[in-house]
């Protein structure tokens, strides 16, 4: 065996290129581990961190899940404003089933959710548009721009459904 190279244990491959054998791939996955030095020597990359080594409560997370939550939740809002497009579009039954819905505690529920969904993706993309050009990375500012997307969306929804509830009456 020549020096520099590394033999992994288990099955190798026989082929043309026998100098450089590579263990026969149990799993598919496997093959995502595998990799060779700049000397040719074989090496095992390590698995990527995944949610298991994050800090849920550290603001940078919490945030970026969020996001991610609310930009779901949001596409599923979609769905309910079509749901009450298409009714108001069939006529004044289907409309007054969607409003029914809409109008009862589990439908207004959704509805108050969606709105601070709505108010936090925008917020929170705002503030990435201010990473994006390059400001706000600092720690202290992370956090506290993270805190005031928190706070904003929170008055911001309370605001919006107050105004709604006035408007109806």
């Amino acid at each position: 065996m020549r020096q520099g190279r590394v033999r992994l244990p288990g099955r190798h491959a026989a082929g043309p290129e026998s100098n450089h054998p590579m263990p026969i791939m149990q799993d598919s996955r496997d093959a995502d581990m595998l990799g060779r030095r700049t000397d040719g020597s074989t090496v095992r990359r390590p698995l990527s961190p995944h949610l298991q080594v994050y800090d849920m409560l550290q603001m940078s997370s919490a945030m970026s899940i969020a996001g991610r939550i609310t930009g779901v939740a949001w596409s599923v809002g979609v769905l309910l404003l079509v749901w009450w497009l298409v009714a108001a579009a069939a006529g004044p039954r289907a409309f007054a089933q969607v409003q029914w819905f809409l109008g009862s505690w589990l439908g207004l529920l959704i509805l108050v959710g969606m709105t601070g969904a709505a108010w936090f993706h925008t917020l929170n993309g705002i503030r990435h548009l201010a990473w994006d050009a390059g400001h706000g990375y600092e720690i202290p500012t992370m956090y506290r721009s993270g805190w005031t997307v928190l706070i904003a969306t929170a008055v911001l929804t309370v605001l919006t459904w107050l105004v709604a509830i006035i408007a109806w009456a």
